[in-house]
């Protein structure tokens, strides 16, 4: 048989709350009304130069504005006749995604691809005209940038801006043509 007294003592000894499960829980309480904020005018200004815009590329045409290596130099200076400035063009109307342009010398042309936020070119074809020795330096550093890229971002609010960072380093900076 039970103890009838001793009963109802474990009863309430289960009840209770060891002290330090109270202190516990009270420093919880305290740490969740002591969160810091962050407002938004404390934050850093948006980056408007985005990968995923990149899937917003198809049906576009960009014209060459500058070229840099990593450091900041200038990699290749851009024509400033604009007759000589390279240019790409992005057209996916016919159902395939074509590329097109001017690479300083010749015109190109081929596959692009837009995935996971990245813009690829296929082969590129170009034209076989006889350059001067500075167009063919601006259309092997242009081309050599376009078949290697790393990194893609698209800033599609004016002014609208798309930059190529190849695998060299070397930034291609476009800007919308018709701007």
């Amino acid at each position: 048989m039970s103890n009838p007294f001793v009963a109802p003592a474990r009863a309430r000894s289960r009840r209770r709350l060891p002290p330090c499960a109270l202190a516990l829980a009270a420093a919880f309480a305290v740490a969740g009304c002591a969160m810091p904020t962050h407002p938004d005018s404390a934050a850093g200004p948006s980056n408007p130069l985005n990968p995923a815009a990149v899937q917003l590329l198809d049906d576009t045409h960009w014209v060459l504005q500058s070229a840099q290596t990593s450091d900041g130099r200038s990699a290749f200076e851009v024509p400033a006749d604009k007759t000589a400035v390279p240019t790409l063009a992005l057209d996916a109307t016919s159902g395939q995604r074509l590329a097109s342009g001017f690479s300083g010398c010749n015109r190109f042309s081929g596959t692009y691809a837009l995935r996971a936020g990245g813009l690829t070119f296929g082969p590129l074809a170009t034209t076989r005209r006889a350059c001067g020795a500075d167009a063919g330096r601006l259309e092997q550093a242009y081309l050599a940038a376009l078949s290697h890229i790393d990194t893609t971002l698209v800033q599609m609010r004016p002014p609208q801006q798309m930059r190529i960072v190849a695998s060299n380093g070397v930034t291609l900076t476009f800007a919308r043509e018709g701007q």
